[in-house]
């Protein structure tokens, strides 16, 4: 998976690409300690790149809310489609995390 950080709109933007799962925990890990250094308010975790994530990838998702939360910010899930979308709504991700 490949990861890149933006500010847009006065918002972080975390953008992942390609495979979400138990393989990208350092990368993602990494992203996730960057992000929450950032001084916006709000992370948007844009999933339009990616095209498979597993229940690690939920897992790593909460520890993102976890670490934001501390940090006073709020993070959203934008563009998820497809099968990313399917398992982020069987989990019940809506009611944890915005969906934009």
């Amino acid at each position: 998976m490949q990861t890149s950080i933006s500010n847009r709109d006065g918002n972080t933007v975390v953008v992942l690409n390609g495979r979400f799962d138990f393989n990208a925990h350092r990368e993602f890990r990494e992203t996730v300690d960057q992000a929450v250094k950032e001084t916006a308010a709000k992370i948007h975790v844009d999933l339009g790149g990616v095209d498979y994530l597993d229940s690690s990838a939920l897992g790593m998702l909460l520890m993102l809310r976890d670490k934001a939360k501390g940090a006073g910010k709020e993070v959203l899930l934008a563009n998820a489609r497809g099968a990313v979308k399917q398992v982020i709504e069987i989990a019940n991700f809506g009611k944890l995390f915005p969906l934009i």
